[in-house]
């Protein structure tokens, strides 16, 4: 195989997005979607990436440099077309050998299959040029392809410049290629914008290598919204709902069962195993790993967090955490960033867990704050206690040992340890280390008054 190149166009303003965010910075599930063709164009191993950037330059070559250092770029300053942008990365290209992959940074659900699909079909029929193409029942606005009787390709018009037999073709452009690198550089410096927009079309560089005896394939994409391009909030919106579906037809395909795929939302990142059930209203986002058997949601929201089998997470949050297997959060718990909720834990009603480890087979079934714990196995933390764990300053630690039992409304106020098997009464609040087998209180004497609501009543009367 020949070595392979990309480029990616990456320099349009974005207007009708109308926002300060360079548009092929707007993340799609999560990952900006420049980022998320340079992601996939991975897949064909190429030699060399270059994106040419324009408007927010600056801070597209940054969050692309930070998981691809090996990138490189070239501006372009004046947006006069596709064409002109690959004007501008012509020293890069000249550079290549073998076949350069051309990719629209605004178009991220392109597949890897795809592109090495458009790259077999290049090779195999010896094309100087084929466009990766698709059929829309409403092409309005796109390029029409015009085919010859050999099924070759012999030009793409675009919308603005096509007359009425034209536009009546339903095979549209994608602006997705693989050229000859050398063709491509010999062609750039030919185009002329005589056109309605007075810009440098890339289409036009089909037109002028058929002139010089090269053929020109075109591979159909069975799937328009691989192809789909991001101009608008709108179309933002229907590229994250196919790949919400995309994913989701993924997992059931997989064993997983997804109760209803429309209210279900998980990021092509997850990973999910086999007969765990998401119910409606389940968000699994960034680099969540979920292991088999799980029950999850409804109403679950769950990002870079690591849960293994037969757990079940309802109506909660968690972000970079650890939850072991057989272990129950939920309803309406939050684990926050460095949490473990360890085997057969549970974490439950409107209790929280921040950098704390909950230990196997121990609960906080209700109204629990745990910050900078460290809880032992089989603890029962009584409803309403919490780890006074900040004094304004500094953050302390707690450390409950194994087998001990905290009683509801207690204070642990840090730095505090309880030691294995000891009881903690309920209304306490603890600053000293309880030893192991020891029973702790910490309550003022009540003091009952008879008969002194009555009193009181009379008094209000007066």
């Amino acid at each position: 195989m020949k070595p392979i190149s990309i480029l990616i166009l990456a320099a349009g303003k974005g207007t009708r997005m109308k926002s300060s965010l360079p548009k092929v910075l707007h993340p799609v599930c999560g990952i900006p979607m420049v980022e998320r063709v340079v992601r996939t164009g991975q897949f064909v191993r190429p030699s060399s990436v270059c994106v040419v950037v324009g408007h927010g330059g600056e801070q597209v070559k940054q969050v692309i440099h930070q998981k691809f250092p090996k990138t490189q770029f070239v501006s372009q300053s004046v947006q006069d077309g596709s064409g002109g942008a690959v004007r501008q990365a012509l020293s890069w290209l000249k550079k290549q050998k073998g076949l350069v992959l051309l990719a629209c940074g605004d178009a991220p659900l392109i597949s890897a299959q795809s592109f090495k699909e458009l790259i077999h079909a290049h090779v195999k029929d010896n094309n100087r040029a084929t466009v990766l193409t698709t059929k829309m029942p409403n092409p309005y606005g796109y390029g029409r392809i015009l085919r010859s009787k050999d099924g070759s390709v012999e030009k793409i018009v675009e919308h603005l410049d096509a007359n009425p037999r034209e536009l009546e073709i339903n095979e549209i452009n994608t602006g997705t290629y693989c050229f000859d690198a050398a063709a491509l550089a010999h062609v750039i410096p030919k185009l002329k914008n005589n056109n309605v927009k007075k810009e440098y079309y890339l289409t036009d560089t089909l037109e002028l290598l058929r002139q010089e005896g090269g053929r020109i394939g075109g591979l159909i994409c069975v799937d328009p919204d691989e192809t789909m391009g991001i101009n608008s909030r709108a179309e933002l919106a229907k590229a994250e709902i196919a790949l919400y579906r995309r994913k989701a037809e993924a997992l059931m395909a997989a064993g997983v069962t997804i109760v209803d795929p429309k209210s279900t939302y998980v990021a092509d990142t997850v990973k999910v195993g086999s007969d765990t059930v998401l119910w409606p209203q389940t968000f699994l986002l960034g680099q969540t790993k979920v292991g088999s058997g799980c029950q999850i949601g409804p109403w679950a929201h769950i990002q870079d967090t690591q849960i293994e089998n037969r757990v079940i997470f309802q109506s909660s949050f968690s972000e970079g955490a650890l939850i072991r297997s057989g272990a129950r959060v939920g309803p309406y718990s939050r684990v926050r960033p460095g949490s473990e909720v360890g085997r057969n834990a549970h974490l439950g009603n409107f209790s929280e867990i921040k950098k704390s480890t909950l230990g196997e087979g121990s609960k906080a079934n209700h109204l629990t704050y745990l910050g900078d714990a460290t809880i032992g196995k089989n603890v029962n933390i009584g409803a309403g206690t919490i780890t006074c764990n900040y004094d304004g300053v500094k953050k302390y630690p707690t450390q409950i040992q194994d087998n001990a039992f905290i009683g509801s409304n207690v204070n642990l106020i840090a730095p505090v340890r309880v030691g294995a098997h000891a009881v903690v009464g309920a209304g306490s609040s603890i600053n000293k280390d309880v030893p192991a087998w020891s029973l702790a209180l910490e309550r003022s004497v009540q003091v009952t008054k008879k008969n002194w609501a009555k009193a009181s009543k009379r008094k209000g009367k007066k």
